[in-house]
């Protein structure tokens, strides 16, 4: 998201503390908090990048209850499951999303990051990088 055309000279990454799942909807809540906080003081003046993809398939099987309904229930004989969500499969150390912008942007950057990581369930910290031009 932003502008995808420029090069900046920094960037400033979201690295996760921990190994965890992540599921897809916090990874969206995550982003949008993101982008409307750089978009709204920075304008298209940034590069924001979303470093992980949720691959991996959440099942559930679920169980029936209430009156009558033994008939319906299979319990643990097939119990597959059916998707009902995704997550991405995240180990410690791994960069989850990545902010480029220039020298001026580059505390708002870190704010945005930082105001995602409620929004995420891991502890995460910051790192700021300079880019070769």
């Amino acid at each position: 998201m932003g502008n995808l055309t420029k090069k900046f000279k920094y960037n400033v990454v979201l690295i996760t503390k921990d190994t965890l799942q992540i599921r897809h909807n916090s990874i969206e809540a995550a982003r949008q908090m993101i982008n409307r906080k750089l978009e709204m003081t920075l304008g298209n003046n940034y590069h924001l990048k979303i470093n992980l993809y949720p691959h991996h398939a959440l099942r559930e099987n679920k169980m029936l209850g209430g009156a009558h309904a033994d008939r319906l229930q299979t319990g643990m004989s097939h119990a597959f499951g059916k998707v009902v969500g995704a997550a991405a499969q995240v180990k410690k150390g791994k960069i989850l999303f990545t902010a480029s912008v220039d020298k001026e942007g580059l505390e708002i950057a870190r704010e945005s990051l930082w105001s995602a990581v409620p929004k995420l369930p891991c502890k995460c910290s910051i790192d700021i990088k300079e880019n070769e031009l």
